[in-house]
């Protein structure tokens, strides 16, 4: 088994999670999310993340808007819906529930 993979399921398991979070207090471009991410160590690429916003956004978690821009065309801003605040506060304690967990297994046990 490659340790590779399995790191790469742990980490698309908490992406939709991680997103949602990244727009908790502002809306933000692709490249913004994509960077917040990166600086965090969770390697996306652009491929992965339309998809997961598209999706995110037809269930009513985010809603976009296009804003102009200086430096180039205009840029599609993502932001939380109500319904997209309201679901994250539940992954977020969800997350914090399971954090708990996990660590309660692994704890190394001195015996």
């Amino acid at each position: 088994m490659k340790i590779e993979n399995t790191k790469a399921q742990m980490r698309k398991g908490v992406l939709e999670f991680c997103i949602l979070s990244v727009l908790k207090d502002e809306d933000a471009y692709v490249a913004e999310i994509l960077e917040t991410l990166k600086d965090a160590k969770l390697l996306v690429v652009e491929g992965t993340i339309y998809p997961l916003l598209t999706r995110l956004k037809n269930v009513g978690l985010l809603n976009y808007r296009w804003e102009e821009s200086t430096s180039g065309p205009p840029r599609k801003y993502y932001g939380l819906t109500e319904t997209g605040k309201l679901f994250l506060k539940e992954l977020d304690t969800t997350w914090t529930e399971l954090q708990n967990a996990v660590n309660i297994v692994t704890k190394q046990k001195t015996n």
